[in-house]
């Protein structure tokens, strides 16, 4: 990935050897926060906390900085995160000081409406909230985290737009970034993407192919039915990796598959823009990946019964337990500058498990900010939401820097 980046900035250099005009900027936040969660004791998936062993507190300090530098042809960005945190486990606390580069490119203008760019960057699309099945590698978008850094995918991409309607990309994902696992199902990449916009509406169809991975194909699509209706869907279709299958026979024990069968995921919603400016999102979310009700009641009977079945029900799980959701938004005017707060309830349809979620963040002064957010979750142990806490709190304040 260096020498990719190395030979754009060498282009770069080239290309603006006769523009001395340089325009530089940067900002940044600081965070401070603290996270208190509330385990399970009876929990099947984490006896104990003795499989998982996750931090009942945490105390986090943290920069986020934004930088960029460009020219008539050329601009280069960069998101370095620096981080200090401390947690305490059940083995007592750990210090884990970091940083690393969240995001970073290159772009070059090559032509009019032509764009080479390399490296690492978050490929994320679409309206939904609660999750992306039109993304291969952010199924999990984090909009339902507003505290969630999210970190990109280490790519060389080419950009066509012809016109203000259309664009067409091709990209070269080389890893999925800074931490991979030591199967990046993701590693070598070719990825197509194509995007239509028009008056109130907006299409985008994608294909992903890796060179470990079956093909992905997604599309996502949003319209405006008028100034305060918009309504959105998203669907893709892929084969997972290492797929646990969990028969609903409890007699039979768990399997495990290098690859799923190809399943379908689909997504729909619809936001609704109050007048004073609150808005209300509501989704529906069918994942073909996940379990049925009889075959994910059958995963916590048999991670009950030994503490090694748990470990592999945790570790191999699929990214969802169950198949239908229902994900429901209340969220203050986006635009309010004193303050911002977001209301967020998920059932899960197979298993009847709730969690309800919120944020809060008010401005103290000019650069300064408090937040808070918390989740409760609602159910038994042999529910997905409630399978490993009840509630986790998370408090902090905010800088804004320079």
């Amino acid at each position: 990935m260096r020498y990719i980046a190395l030979s754009l900035l060498i282009v770069a250099a080239t290309a603006s050897a006769e523009e001395s005009n340089w325009n530089t900027s940067w900002d940044g936040t600081l965070y401070g926060y603290a996270n208190a969660m509330t385990l399970r004791a009876d929990s099947v998936l984490n006896p104990s906390n003795q499989i998982a062993d996750i931090a009942k507190r945490t105390d986090t300090g943290e920069v986020r900085l934004n930088i960029k530098a460009e020219s008539e042809d050329v601009r280069f960005t960069a998101r370095p995160i620096l981080t200090v945190r401390n947690q305490r486990k059940t083995a007592g606390a750990t210090q884990k000081n970091e940083g690393y580069l969240s995001q970073w490119q290159v772009r070059v203008r090559a032509a009019e409406g032509l764009n080479v760019a390399a490296g690492r960057e978050v490929l994320n699309w679409g309206a939904a909230q609660f999750r992306s099945p039109s993304s291969p590698f952010y199924f999990d978008n984090g909009r339902s985290d507003p505290m969630r850094e999210l970190v990109g995918m280490d790519t060389v991409k080419l950009t066509w737009t012809p016109d203000m309607q259309r664009s067409f990309t091709l990209a070269r994902v080389l890893s999925t970034g800074r931490v991979a696992s030591a199967v990046d199902e993701w590693r070598n990449t070719w990825l197509l993407k194509a995007d239509q916009r028009g008056d109130g509406y907006a299409v985008g169809v994608v294909a992903a192919k890796a060179a470990l991975n079956a093909a992905f194909y997604g599309v996502h699509g949003q319209a405006s039915i008028d100034d305060e209706t918009m309504l959105y869907a998203e669907m893709g279709s892929s084969e997972q990796l290492v797929a646990l299958q969990s028969p609903a026979d409890v007699a039979q024990a768990f399997s495990v598959l290098s690859a799923s069968p190809r399943r379908n995921t689909v997504l729909v919603g619809a936001t609704y823009t109050l007048p004073e400016g609150q808005s209300l999102i509501a989704e529906y979310l069918r994942d073909n990946n996940g379990y049925t009700t009889a075959q994910e009641a059958a995963y916590f009977s048999r991670a009950a019964s030994s503490p090694a079945l748990a470990g592999q029900a945790l570790g191999m799980a699929p990214r969802l337990l169950g198949r239908d959701y229902l994900h429901l938004v209340w969220q203050s005017n986006l635009m309010e500058s004193e303050g911002y707060w977001r209301m967020m309830y998920t059932r899960s349809l197979t298993d009847g498990g709730n969690e309800l979620g919120g944020y809060g963040e008010t401005t103290l002064s000019e650069r300064v900010s408090a937040f808070a957010t918390a989740v409760v979750s609602s159910g038994k142990s042999n529910q997905e939401a409630s399978s490993l806490f009840s509630r986790s709190v998370t408090v902090g304040v905010k800088v804004a820097l320079h």
